[in-house]
């Protein structure tokens, strides 16, 4: 322990590196960048400019939003409402979108029953609003054919009854103009409904 040391070092074995392959599997492919070329890249100034980050910033949250928004109305699955997702309310939304629906022209014909309402003529807004009431009960009749004969091949395709609120899903979707609807239909009409 308080012994004499020994001067002698054992000397050590020299081992060569393998050479190294640069197109070797899980290289980065490249070499790796001077540190001034590095540093370039990440300079900012120590002073930030706030309008210019505060555009760049909703710049790309507006980009964000519009990209979201267009794959929901495509119906891209992801990106629709959790009221929407899923191949039975995609078969009901398809239902809806391969026929014409009396509740389609009803928004229209309101506007134009509105219009018509304010002419100084009694036989004017007697006629229209005889014909906004018919529309409203022919678009409620057609409504109720639509979800009898939807349920019907619901069952038929999925082998169980529709989930509970797919009737006024069915319903609320027939009451919108074509145009209007989100997501967008991806159906033409008179088209052959089935399951996508």
């Amino acid at each position: 322990m308080f012994g004499k040391k020994s001067t002698e070092v054992a000397p050590e074995p020299v081992t060569t590196a393998p050479p190294t392959d640069p197109a070797r599997p899980g290289g980065k492919g490249r070499p790796t960048p001077r540190r001034r070329d590095a540093e370039a890249a990440n300079r900012r100034p120590l002073v930030v400019d706030r309008k210019a980050q505060t555009a760049e910033q909703k710049a790309k949250v507006r980009a964000e939003r519009a990209r979201v928004r267009e794959a929901m109305l495509d119906g891209e699955e992801k990106y629709l409402p959790a009221r929407d997702k899923g191949p039975e309310r995609r078969y009901l939304r398809d239902a809806v979108d391969t026929r014409w629906n009396v509740g389609e022209i009803l928004l229209p014909a309101m506007i134009l029953v509105l219009a018509i309402s304010l002419l100084p003529f009694d036989w004017a807004r007697g006629g229209t609003f005889l014909v906004a009431y018919a529309l409203m009960l022919g678009g409620i009749v057609d409504c109720w054919l639509l979800w009898r004969r939807t349920r019907t091949r619901f069952t038929a395709t999925f082998g169980h009854a529709p989930g509970r609120g797919s009737a006024w899903y069915v319903v609320l979707r027939a009451f919108q103009m074509r145009r209007s609807r989100i997501p967008r239909p991806a159906v033409d009409r008179g088209s052959e409904l089935r399951r996508r």
